[in-house]
């Protein structure tokens, strides 16, 4: 098994809860690219973590959690700002995020700190997500994305709330489809459609993005599964039934479980083979939903058979 480089940001959330009919705020490492890097390693594989972190307090917390988790740091930069945080709120298990820190810790990775050879001689390479609204982390996703080799993979990760306008989200649709014609994966929600396609069906999006170029598609529909298109085929496929209380990084955990499946068998050559990955990740994302907050939700192995028995 090779390993995979995970670029983007790192942050930490702020997740509102209540204490003594007060609001409180719980802390929890985050960030959706991390969220990939720490979900697929704990799975099993190997995972280097490329982005930047501040070299204070909370960005120590993150890099000794990282360090802890098994996620490779050999990609990743610290750098003299505050640490970049999200402050989430939330309407029943689905959360809304709303960050603060300027200039952002997770963005200020160069172009001159990817290394060619790190990246060339990974197996899966994955990209997106808010790092890419800011530079110079857009120059370096770039940079990494075009360098031959890996197998590229890719999550817009929308947040709404850093799109003021439609300006902005036409912006961000011209960015994010550069990537989308040369990925061998774009993994988005029924949301992330919604936004960038104004309100197209999760099939229609995906029919777009394979008409740009990308070999095959997922999109994760909350409760209600996820649709997957690759080799001229689709289907859609069930989420498995779940006690939801917090869907912090359920669709990253589907992201971190596409990549160890990508890193463990290959690109799957036929539809059953996406659908087989994408069940296994559905699973991994409803175990993830039945706990409490992003990168510390992600399940090893272990845990999952125990959920969900040997047939995962």
């Amino acid at each position: 098994m090779g390993y995979a480089v995970v670029l983007g940001e790192a942050l930490i959330d702020l997740q509102e809860a209540e204490m003594d009919g007060a609001a409180v705020y719980r802390h929890a490492i985050g960030g959706a690219p991390l969220n990939v890097a720490v979900g697929a390693t704990r799975l099993g594989g190997q995972v280097e973590y490329g982005g930047t972190l501040g070299e204070d307090v909370l960005g120590n917390r993150i890099a000794s959690f990282l360090r802890k988790t098994g996620v490779g740091m050999r990609a990743a930069k610290r750098v003299p700002v505050s640490t970049t945080l999200a402050v989430t709120t939330f309407v029943g298990a689905d959360p809304t995020f709303t960050f603060y820190g300027e200039p952002p810790s997770y963005s200020l990775l160069a172009p001159n700190d990817v290394d060619p050879r790190l990246v060339g001689g990974a197996a899966v390479l994955y990209a997106g997500s808010i790092a890419l609204l800011r530079e110079p982390f857009r120059a370096a996703a770039h940079k990494a994305w075009t360098t031959p080799g890996p197998l590229r993979v890719f999550d817009p990760n929308v947040r709404p709330t850093l799109l003021p306008d439609g300006a902005a989200v036409t912006r961000l649709r011209e960015l994010v489809e550069e990537y989308f014609a040369t990925a061998d994966l774009v993994k988005l929600s029924s949301m992330d459609a919604d936004v960038l396609y104004d309100g197209a069906h999760p099939a229609t999006a995906a029919a777009r993005i394979l008409g740009l170029g990308a070999k095959a598609v997922v999109v994760t529909m909350g409760a209600r599964g996820a649709y997957v298109a690759a080799n001229g085929k689709n289907a859609t496929l069930p989420a498995p039934v779940v006690n939801a209380i917090d869907a912090t990084g359920a669709g990253d955990s589907v992201m971190g479980a596409l990549v160890y499946r990508l890193l463990d068998g290959g690109m799957p050559t036929d539809l059953d083979g996406w659908t087989s990955d994408v069940r296994f990740a559905l699973a991994v994302a409803g175990l993830v939903c039945e706990r409490r907050g992003g990168a510390v939700a992600m399940p090893t192995q272990d845990e999952l058979k125990a959920r969900f028995g040997e047939d995962i």
